[in-house]
């Protein structure tokens, strides 16, 4: 079977680390301090791209910034009934009490993902501040979510798919945008 190709190619590996370098270099200019900060990656292409921030941010800072993972799974209300959620947070997070987190995605569409990320989070524990960095914004908005540090914007409309490969993951760094 012949791999779907990509309607158009929106970012390579180095566009990529760029992307994430200037977002590392805004959170460190607009959370300070950094001793305060978490971040967390939601699961699955978030947590590489955590780790990839708190490494570009101790090679600027010198210092170790903790990386959590979020699975939000059970905290999706689009795909489970609420009613029927169990309460395990399905989340490997430091302490966030009185913190600053820091929610790192891939692709921001709906906003529902990082509404139940916020969700883990608070049920860890009562942050001082959450925000949102994320890879790729691609709009379509159904909750009023806004991310905080943006890669890059990325006008799609909804019958379009956003994929974002990560070496961790994927074996390359990549982001191509597909008909649906």
């Amino acid at each position: 079977m012949e791999a779907e190709t990509p309607k158009a190619m929106l970012m390579d590996g180095g566009a990529m680390q760029r992307a994430l370098t200037r977002m590392a270099h805004e959170i460190m200019e607009r959370l300070q301090p950094l001793e305060q900060l978490v971040l967390v990656g939601i699961r699955r292409r978030g947590v590489p791209l955590a780790r990839r921030l708190a490494d570009i941010i101790r090679q600027c800072e010198g210092r170790e910034i903790p990386v959590g993972t979020a699975d939000i799974t059970h905290y999706r209300d689009d795909l489970t009934p609420i009613a029927e959620q169990p309460r395990f947070s399905g989340a490997d997070l430091p302490p966030v009490q009185g913190r600053t987190v820091v929610l790192v995605d891939d692709v921001i569409f709906t906003g529902r993902t990082s509404r139940a990320a916020m969700e883990a989070v608070i049920r860890s524990g009562r942050p001082a501040r959450i925000c949102l960095a994320v890879l790729i914004d691609r709009g379509h908005r159904e909750l009023p979510i806004r991310p905080d540090f943006v890669g890059k914007n990325i006008p799609t409309s909804r019958t379009e798919r956003v994929s974002v490969r990560v070496t961790e993951i994927d074996g390359a760094d990549s982001v191509a945008l597909y008909e649906a």
